[in-house]
Formats: structure tokens, sequence, C-alpha cells
């Protein structure tokens, strides 16, 4: 297995809220696609953040390629991690939506034409063309969510974590997003999928875990 992420009893709760994880342990493969299932509460969503270095643990310890997350700075696990937020108008900022697929690279220093070209291509794949000027708070929530995979995607992460992926998206699109992670999965990116889509679970769990209660129930690759 390639330990790309790994979570060595991780423990956390919310301030004046009940204890989400106790000693809880995860690794996660950078070349497996894994689905985190569970019912409303079982921190899926906390998961996440913790990851990503959102949420700070009280005890415990998390690696990210062997590095100590608490090392890390938010942007640092940002390039490494692609995070598409369960809500994902929390994501969205600039102007408008082709502005929003190449600020990351242009503040990263890529060529103006690079930055277009690729935005491009996450337009057409993402059937997002026909709104590239419109501000990214205007779009349906479907387009949103499609809009906050592609701006992820634009930064070519080692990793990615979606949160619901699937919400408010039509049959045809949720088509779309599978071929896009089909073709991800076959370039050995690892992913994270947190989801209530049984179908989307079977077509993309190559590994699936269900959390209870802060705590793993069943842990099953296929």
């Amino acid at each position: 297995m390639d330990k790309f992420i790994e979570l060595k009893e991780i423990s956390f709760s919310y301030k004046k809220g009940r204890n989400i994880f106790d000693g809880l342990s995860m690794t996660l493969d950078c070349k497996e696609s894994t689905v985190i299932t569970g019912s409303n509460g079982s921190g899926k969503t906390t998961l996440a953040k913790i990851i990503m270095g959102i949420l700070k643990i009280s005890s415990g310890e998390i690696t990210i390629m062997r590095e100590n997350a608490a090392h890390m700075s938010l942007g640092k696990t940002g390039e490494l991690i692609g995070y598409v937020f369960q809500h994902p108008e929390r994501q969205l900022f600039a102007a408008s939506v082709f502005d929003e697929l190449t600020f990351p690279l242009m503040i990263k220093g890529t060529a103006a034409a690079e930055a277009s070209a690729r935005a491009q291509e996450m337009l057409d794949l993402f059937e997002l063309d026909k709104v590239r000027d419109s501000y990214p708070h205007f779009l349906s929530y479907g387009e949103k969510r499609r809009l906050a995979v592609a701006a992820v995607l634009m930064n070519k992460p080692k990793y990615i974590i979606l949160d619901e992926p699937t919400a408010s998206l039509d049959a045809k699109r949720i088509d779309t997003l599978s071929r896009v992670l089909k073709k991800l999965e076959d370039e050995n990116i690892g992913m994270l999928i947190i989801s209530h889509d049984r179908e989307f679970t079977k077509r993309h769990g190559q590994r699936i875990i269900e959390l209870e209660g802060g705590k793993i129930l069943n842990d099953v690759r296929y």
C-alpha cells in the first residue's frame, strides 16, 4: 500500500459539543479510490476537514506523504490535496466562471495561454462553456458543484477529496463526473469520496469505509 495520508489515533470534538473521534486510525492509499459512507453525524465531513487542516485534532497525528500535517500550511496541504466542499458556493469567489478556473494557475505564475487552454478543457468537460462569463454565485446548484470540481482539477492535485459530489446533479451530469473520475483513477490519482449515493459508490469504491459514531464499522476492498 502507498500510504499517502495516515491518521494515527486521532481524537477530535467540537467546542461545547460531543466527541466525534476518539483514537481513530486510518491509512489512505494515493492510488486508490476510497468511499466513506455512514449516517448523518457519523463524522464523514469532519474527517475530510481534519485531513485538510481546516479542523485541528486534540490528540494523535496525521501525516501526508510521511510529513506531519501539523507542520504544513493550509496552502501546502491544498497543493497536494484538492478538496471539493459539500456546499460548493463556499469555495467560489471569482468574478466569473472562467476567472474561477484560471486564478489558481495564474497566482502560481503559469503562463496566461496555458491557464486559458486548461480552463477551456474544463469548461468543455463539465459543460460550463455557456456560463463562462457568469458570476459563479448566480449559477444553479448543479453548475456550482461542477465548477467547484473543475476548479480543483485545474491544479492537478495528487489526491482529491469530494464531499457528496453527486448532490443536485442529474443522471447525465453524474455520468460526466464518473468519466472524469475514471480517468483520474486510470492515472493513479487517489480519491476520498464521501457519498450516500449507492450507485455512485459502486462505480468508484475500490475501498468502502463505513463510519458510525466516529468509528470504523466496516472497511472492505473490492
